[in-house]
């Protein structure tokens, strides 16, 4: 049997950015992405603690450092600059595996810099 758990987590991200005239997708620093083993074009969910809203999308790549975290596209509509999200994706893998399966959790600062 398959289950789905948490595979990559970043927890409280500060959105530095929103653009409403663009594709879709949240943009990421390859920073955050790295450490938390997301790739370019991985589904996730974005909630956003301010407002509740939860969203499906999935990630592009912004430059290493920068600090971005860009909601695009319609979902601009769902958080503001400043507002604290969590960035989750999730795997399917054996019942078994899974209980011993350790996500990549990742706590960024206020700056959306790694805190180690």
């Amino acid at each position: 049997m398959n289950i789905q758990v948490l595979k990559s987590k970043i927890h409280r991200a500060r959105l530095t950015q929103t653009e409403l005239n663009y594709v879709g997708s949240i943009t990421l620093d390859l920073a955050l992405m790295e450490a938390s083993n997301l790739i370019e074009n991985e589904k996730v969910q974005v909630l956003n603690v301010q407002t509740g809203a939860r969203l499906e999308t999935y990630v592009i790549q912004a430059p290493r450092g920068s600090g971005m975290v860009c909601l695009n596209g319609p979902a601009a509509r769902l958080a503001q600059v400043g507002d604290t999200v969590i960035i989750i994706s999730y795997c399917s893998m054996e019942f078994e595996e899974a209980k011993v399966f350790k996500p990549w959790v990742i706590f960024p600062d206020e700056h959306n810099k790694l805190v180690r």
